[in-house]
């Protein structure tokens, strides 16, 4: 390939968010913050408490002697438009969410991975190609004999190692080659969390060019509408969705879980991963969990984008935005004949009647002013009344939730158990508000645990004395979102 045409194909890549945030004035910074708050803790975090965040994290910036002038808001939608952050709204959620691009994440990685490189050229990758490469030779050749005698070649060779270890001839590796491959296999596996972005990705932009398709289609009934009135989930049968619906089978298969999970709890359990640090330490020990919650993720929008692919042809929504379509494509033509006929600056006789509700400026609108419907009486004034704050306080209590207390009771389990339900904190410190105890922990709960399929029974003691039981969802707070609780 001639220069000039890598300089054009760098020139475009340069514009793309990836690049962007690499090459931004503030980049560090910005960097610094998303790995901080999107990446290293949550996927997704609600918008009211990330504003929250940001907005704390630039005070803290500011008084080190940073300059970051604009709010956190401001920032954020910066961000957004420059394809650093995702907002979705997801399905029973009370607000926004935002979450970090696949190209965000990519840069992200990339600059960790400069701060602490990895060794390029180790021995357990160079073992994993010639591995994979053995394999691919075995398994792809069409000659029986060879195939057997391979396999013959195999069985001998697993023969002599069962013997030298029935002889007492057992050797391990040494603890330098086990955090070598163990390094190798984190690494391994954060390329494979980030390749859920870019599946996802893959799907909002296959739903996108087939509503398009179905869109643009001229004709009666094009080759998409065919598919989907014949129940064909063009989603599902893509080539980006076989090739997840292959990866989430293996990866939900029971036997294929138990095999990871037992892995996993051995290699942890050897003396070389005490070597490891926290954070890898706590990467390995949360990878089923992760896999899984990234895997979840993208088996939901690949089945809310089949389902709404089909909705969007069988309710005949795509009709009407065929037809808009059509019309403002007729409008364009009609502008294009005759652009060279009238001028743009040219007044035109013809009125346009508003096709939505009127839009003023804020400096239009007039406060309300509470005197204009003042009474005319004196006020009269009134008795004191006999309360001391004592009476103050228990009138508090009885009206609301005190979050405070709770969030103290759930940090207090927490740092003697890994996590807890609700059940377990109650049996701790019982509901001092009753049933007002009861929401207070679910609505917590809701925010910041995790929620499970199953149930369990609750009991309190209400206001009047009374012995109440009630059964509510499984959910577990977790001492790694311990900091989220303040």
């Amino acid at each position: 390939m001639k220069a000039d045409k890598v300089i054009a194909t760098y020139h475009r890549v340069r514009q793309q968010p990836l690049w962007r945030l690499l090459a931004a004035d503030n980049g560090p910074a910005v960097i610094a913050l998303l790995q901080t708050e999107l990446l290293e803790t949550q996927r997704s975090i609600p918008s009211s408490i990330f504003h929250e965040r940001i907005s704390r994290s630039l005070e803290e910036l500011r008084a080190r002697g940073e300059d970051f002038p604009q709010t956190a808001e401001r920032y954020i939608a910066d961000w957004l438009a420059s394809g650093y952050l995702e907002r979705r709204f997801p399905a029973g959620a009370e607000e926004e969410e935002y979450e970090l691009t696949s190209a965000a994440a990519s840069a992200i990685r990339y600059v960790m991975a400069m701060v602490e490189p990895r060794t390029a050229a180790t021995e357990s990758r160079l073992a994993a190609v010639i591995q994979q490469l053995v394999r691919l030779a075995e398994e792809s050749d069409p000659n029986p004999t060879t195939r057997v005698a391979s396999l013959i070649a195999e069985q001998l060779r697993l023969q002599r190692e069962i013997e030298a270890i029935q002889k007492g001839q057992l050797g391990t590796l040494s603890e330098d080659r086990a955090l070598e491959r163990i390094r190798e296999i984190i690494g391994l596996s954060g390329d494979l969390t980030g390749d859920f972005r870019r599946v996802r990705d893959e799907f909002e932009q296959l739903n996108r060019s087939l509503r398009e398709h179905i869109i643009d289609h001229e004709g009666n009934r094009g080759d998409v509408l065919n598919a989907l009135f014949a129940g064909v989930d063009l989603i599902s049968e893509s080539e980006a969705g076989r090739t997840f619906a292959a990866f989430w089978k293996l990866l939900t298969d029971p036997e294929q879980s138990s095999t990871l999970e037992e892995a996993l709890d051995q290699v942890m359990s050897r003396g070389f991963a005490d070597q490891l640090d926290s954070h890898d330490r706590r990467f390995m020990l949360r990878l089923t969990r992760t896999l899984l919650e990234q895997g979840g993720m993208v088996h939901e929008v690949l089945q809310h984008f089949a389902r709404s692919l089909k909705q969007f042809v069988q309710s005949q929504e795509y009709l009407e935005h065929r037809r808009l379509n059509q019309l403002l494509k007729e409008a364009q033509r009609s502008a294009l004949t005759i652009k060279d006929q009238v001028s743009a600056t040219a007044t035109l006789d013809y009125t346009l009647q508003l096709t939505s509700s009127r839009i003023r400026c804020v400096s239009q609108w007039v406060l309300y002013d509470p005197s204009m419907q003042a009474v005319g009486a004196d006020m009269i004034d009134g008795e004191a009344a006999a309360i001391g704050l004592e009476q103050i306080s228990e009138l508090v209590a009885q009206s609301e939730i005190d979050f405070r207390s709770l969030r103290a009771n759930i940090r207090a389990v927490l740092d003697e158990e890994s996590q807890a339900s609700i059940a377990q904190v109650l049996d701790e410190f019982p509901a001092s508000q009753g049933l007002g105890s009861i929401v207070g922990y679910v609505t917590l709960g809701v925010r910041y645990g995790l929620r499970t399929d199953g149930t369990e029974t609750v009991a309190w003691v209400g206001a009047d004395q009374q012995f109440r039981r009630a059964r509510i969802p499984v959910i577990y707070f977790l001492k790694e979102r311990l900091d989220e609780l303040v």
